[in-house]
């Protein structure tokens, strides 16, 4: 082998050889970062993104793109009170403030997870529809399948798994590009911010609301502790969240671009509630494949990832608070009964909910209540655990912690609005 003169070839096998481990610690840390925040953009999300262009155009997008960095400071320090104390967040508020604060934020977690899967499920039946799959079938299939990745035993598959469901979310990138969208409109729409209008803050409030799910914090801290990650894993960790936040935020922008292309020029202010009514709308200027296939594909990857992290971080968050076993990484016995009966009676409760066709429209309502009510009270234990149960080499300090914390104060009275607005 040559060498550029002047060069070692032990420089260049050490060069290699650190290039070589970069990557391999790479893939050892990467995963829950970039599944929480792919769950994040779960059907709710994406038709909130849909609603927004449709009755605002582009002036959605910058908002989107400013909570990118909001969503990344939260999700970090889930990264640090996992790794640094090696525990799951119900056990810490456990071991902090006591049972019954645990009891009151597992039990609530687990209402609004359980809450999440049944949006989900009725994104996976609004998928089936499209296709003319009966929810009969859709629905139980999705559930036993989600069932299934937890009960092998191995949390690395079921991450894995869940990734390649939230990548599927990209395939819609393609039908934004079909869409044809201005990028002068696009930049003309940053400098327009309407916030007089009573809608455009509604969806604001919905947008932010969409960004941060309780859910979120319970699972992220959770799969630290299950990925076995060390403080050495820190930086790598961030990134990863980094990364994530970055993506599903894109993804997200992507929506809103699209929409607002096609409908929020030609029919703009058009209701868009449901998956049917969102590929009917757009099948005029992308056609079958774009409005149909494509939006049907990303829809299903965001439904089902997005149940596979919220029923997850629901039975975490209640088996911390009850002190039971939990971890994917053994197959079901008597110590971790519970917690993988839990999990499953999560799917079977939301599967049948969705099958008796119940009210889901006022259900899902009540979802989004649940959510913004949860919402400052999970902020408040995060903030208050990232004082008191981390060394003080890893707490945040001066005007860091004082960003971190005012943006959170922020998204907690972004969602008490949610709750006056919805009530």
């Amino acid at each position: 082998m040559k060498f550029a003169e002047g060069a070692s070839p032990y420089v260049s096998r050490r060069s290699n050889f650190w290039h070589r481990n970069l990557w391999i610690g790479f893939l050892v840390v990467w995963g829950p970062g970039l599944l929480v925040m792919l769950a994040d953009t779960d059907v709710g999300s994406l038709v909130t993104a849909a609603q927004s262009g449709t009755q605002f155009g582009y002036r959605m997008v910058l908002p989107n793109l400013i909570l990118m960095p909001i969503l990344y400071f939260v999700q970090e320090i889930t990264v640090r009170l996992g790794i640094v104390t090696g525990k799951g967040h119900g056990a810490l508020i456990r071991e902090r403030f006591g049972k019954r604060w645990a009891l009151l934020s597992a039990g609530t977690l687990f209402l609004t997870a359980v809450g999440a899967l049944l949006t989900e499920f009725v994104g996976v039946a609004g998928v089936g529809d499209l296709f003319g799959v009966s929810r009969v079938i859709s629905v139980p299939v999705a559930a036993a399948f989600l069932i299934g990745i937890a009960m092998t035993g191995k949390y690395p598959r079921a991450e894995r798994v869940g990734i390649a469901l939230g990548l599927a979310e990209l395939v819609f990138i393609p039908v934004m590009v079909m869409a044809h969208p201005s990028f002068a409109a696009i930049a003309d729409g940053f400098g327009q911010m309407p916030l007089h209008n009573g809608g455009f803050i509604l969806l604001l409030a919905a947008n932010v609301g969409a960004v941060i799910m309780p859910w979120m914090i319970f699972y992220q801290q959770g799969a630290m502790v299950d990925k076995g990650l060390t403080r050495a894993h820190i930086a790598a960790a961030r990134r990863d969240t980094a990364f994530g936040s970055v993506l599903t935020q894109l993804i997200m922008v992507v929506m809103v671009v699209t929409f607002a292309a096609t409908i929020g020029i030609a029919h703009p202010g058009t209701a868009l509630n449901t998956i049917g009514e969102m590929s009917l709308a757009l099948r005029p200027y992308v056609g079958v494949v774009g409005g149909e296939v494509l939006l049907g594909i990303a829809m299903l990857g965001a439904g089902l990832v997005a149940a596979l992290v919220a029923s997850l971080a629901g039975a975490w968050g209640l088996s911390e608070a009850f002190g039971w076993k939990h971890t994917l990484n053994a197959k079901p016995d008597r110590d971790s009964a519970k917690f993988y009966t839990t999990y499953t009676l999560a799917h079977v409760f939301g599967a049948i909910i969705v099958l008796l066709s119940l009210d889901l429209i006022r259900l899902v309502i009540y979802v989004e209540v649940m959510n913004a009510l949860l919402l400052p009270i999970v902020l408040g234990f995060l903030l208050a655990l990232e004082a008191k149960a981390l060394p003080d080499a890893f707490r945040m300090r001066g005007l860091y912690r004082l960003v971190v914390t005012a943006l959170c104060v922020i998204v907690m009275g972004f969602g008490l609005y949610v709750i006056r607005t919805l009530v």
